[in-house]
């Protein structure tokens, strides 16, 4: 009975936020807390509640708090260098900027902390995206793949979790893992450049303003020519021909589709897009930088002569993470304190900078702490216990010489469905037993388990999602719908790369 209620709980949640039924939170805390009546538990609700919550206050204080510091350096201009070299990298053309998303993220993702990652990659290439015209749902797919890829570095989080569960060393673990990982990392950039390859014929190739050159050469075009590359650019941008785009037309030799940036705006009524509105996560003010809409350079929280002092700090908060100085969300919370209080020693310039940050806070924290309520109610009935119980009975006899390639496959569905603590702590370890029985060595269950990262990054339990889709303006739903098919790709990539290589 509790496995049917919790797939039944699961299912109903997915299928309401994709379906924009409800909110993600709203559905978060109702759904639970109806199953939980269902289940003959309702009396215990408030007890599971607490306790999910007591679970997760820490993560809420660590992304309330990482949201102000990086929110903090992203407004002194800390990665206003980033910015601009992607932009330069980038072009206009959507293929560049969609692997350049990948790339940004699988750089970042070196921290091994996801929320990080999603707010140094948002606030870098949210503005290019909105500018372009490009479907933001690409933008937060492509980035939650790649860093589920790098999520499984020893200091992410589930390759240590394996290790402990196991009683292994993680280098053990994940060392051989790294051909396979990479495997699945060049996937992921190569469906990027395919994601990308669909949005550049969707909107076309964009031409920026001030390429004199350009201009000049198409001044010198016939004109029957270039009416057929405006016949071209108006079919590319779904036969729209406002007054925008005639700055900047494709140059002579260009493909078909290429248009001027102003005509395509991104608007948030865009279908492709995924964006609620058109605003962006940046502080205030925007300029334009080579025709594309980048953080203002003139803003007045600029700090130039601190950006050492800050790039430092920014360092010594990552190193500290990386060596478990002290607990993450202690980092973020001193790392806060300390750039507040340097970059801005005037009580009202840090209340005004909190302020500013203060509705992304509230979304996520809000997020998270429904997310507690979802997780108490799953975890307190033992509808999670019973699910993995039911899951791991179903493996027929005769597959336990391949528990390996089982327990790959399994990693997809119950990371998904199940925080990476109870699938490592609670899963791995009668499925390491299953393994055992049958002469699999418990490593090469531990490598298999860490396969599913890259859909377990887009799991409604994970908190840093929340960061992500808020960020980028984009729904839960949106996100869901997008981004489920290619994550579990990705995953099967790893485990068929592992399986070749003979690591799993």
């Amino acid at each position: 009975m509790l496995t049917f209620l919790g797939f039944a709980m699961i299912a109903t949640f997915l299928v309401l936020i994709m379906m924009k039924k409800m909110s993600p939170i709203a559905a978060l805390v109702l759904i639970p807390a109806l199953f939980c009546v269902f289940a003959g538990k309702g009396a215990h609700l408030g007890d599971y509640v607490i306790d999910g919550v007591g679970k997760l206050a820490p993560t809420a204080a660590m992304l309330m708090f990482a949201i102000v510091y990086f929110g903090v350096m992203i407004d002194v201009g800390l990665f206003d260098p980033i910015v601009r070299g992607i932009l330069r990298f980038c072009k206009a053309d959507p293929v560049r900027v969609v692997v350049g998303t990948a790339v940004l993220a699988a750089i970042v993702s070196l921290d091994g902390d996801g929320s990080t990652t999603f707010m140094i990659t948002v606030s870098a290439m949210y503005p290019l995206y909105k500018r372009l015209g490009l479907s933001l749902v690409v933008m937060t797919g492509v980035a939650a793949t790649a860093n589920g890829v790098m999520n499984t570095l020893p200091w992410g989080g589930p390759t240590a979790r394996a290790a402990t569960a196991l009683k292994l060393d993680a280098s053990d673990i994940f060392v051989p893992m790294i051909p396979a990982l990479a495997v699945g990392l060049l996937f992921v950039f190569g469906l990027a450049y395919v994601l990308g390859l669909k949005e550049r014929r969707r909107i076309g190739t964009l031409v920026m303003p001030g390429q004199a050159e350009r201009v000049a050469a198409e001044a010198e075009e016939p004109a029957e020519e270039r009416l057929l590359v405006a016949t071209a650019t108006a079919t590319a941008t779904g036969g729209s021909a406002d007054a925008g785009t005639a700055v900047g037309s494709a140059g002579p030799g260009a493909p078909a589709g290429q248009s001027a940036p102003s005509a395509r705006t991104g608007s948030g009524d865009d279908p492709g897009t995924g964006s609620r509105d058109g605003s962006g996560p940046g502080p205030g003010s925007a300029a334009h930088e080579d025709g594309f809409q980048v953080l203002d350079p003139g803003r007045p929280t600029l700090r130039p002569r601190l950006y050492w002092f800050n790039a430092g700090l920014t360092v010594a908060l990552l190193t500290a993470m990386i060596t478990e100085l002290l607990p993450i969300p202690v980092l973020f919370l001193l790392a806060a304190a300390l750039a507040l209080t340097v970059n801005f020693p005037h009580m009202p310039d840090q209340k005004a900078r909190i302020a500013a940050h203060a509705d992304n806070v509230l979304n996520v924290a809000g997020m998270v702490f429904a997310a507690a309520v979802f997780t108490g109610v799953l975890s307190g009935t033992g509808m999670v216990k019973h699910m993995a119980d039911w899951l791991v009975g179903a493996i027929p006899e005769g597959m336990g010489p391949h528990m390996a390639l089982v327990t790959g496959l399994l990693s997809l569905p119950l990371t998904y469905f199940m925080s990476n603590d109870g699938f490592y702590f609670g899963v791995l370890p009668v499925l390491a037993e299953a393994g055992a029985a049958h002469g699999v060595s418990p490593l090469e269950i531990a490598r298999a388990s860490l396969v599913g990262q890259a859909l377990h990054m887009s799991s409604p339990l994970v908190p840093a999602v929340y960061v992500l889709v808020g960020m980028a303006k984009v729904e839960f739903g949106d996100h869901t719908r997008f981004t489920v098919k290619w994550a579990a790709l990705t995953s099967l990539v790893v485990l068929g790369a592992g399986m070749l290589f003979g690591i799993i």
